[in-house]
């Protein structure tokens, strides 16, 4: 499967970064862009289970685009969820179902630098996006 734009924008956004410290830096910067959940919306039944901190979960399906409202309370998952959201922008439900986005996140040169259990939260994130393409 060929990158899609927004894929390839990420690619190259990420290339100009050479170390570990902007990359992070640049995350963190993305995460300012992620939309501050209502208290309201952050109930026990959209936390994600396997993240190391809090991540609530919304997504819905409309006229077959997703639709997604991915909150946490860490600022650096804030950013991968930025990350994510943009990675996942514009495909279609199927390609949604078999893109690798952890795989994707490897390209970038993320996930090797994450603790274990915040590469499970960030799986998890990814598995739940999967999850909610396929039931379409």
């Amino acid at each position: 499967m060929s990158l899609s734009i927004s894929q390839q924008q990420l690619v190259e956004q990420f290339s100009l970064l050479k170390s570990w410290e902007d990359k992070y830096r640049f995350i963190l910067r993305l995460g300012k862009s992620v939309p501050a959940m209502d208290d309201v919306l952050k109930v026990d039944d959209v936390l994600l289970n396997g993240c190391e901190s809090n991540v609530w979960f919304y997504g819905e399906v409309v006229d077959d685009n997703l639709h997604l409202n991915i909150y946490s309370d860490a600022k650096i998952v804030r950013g991968l969820i930025a990350i994510i959201c943009e990675s996942f922008q514009g495909l279609a439900l199927d390609e949604v179902v078999t893109f690798d986005c952890a795989q994707f996140l490897e390209q970038l040169g993320l996930l090797s630098h994450l603790s274990p259990s915040r590469g499970n939260g960030i799986r998890a994130i990814i598995e739940q996006i999967a999850k909610l393409a396929q039931k379409h």
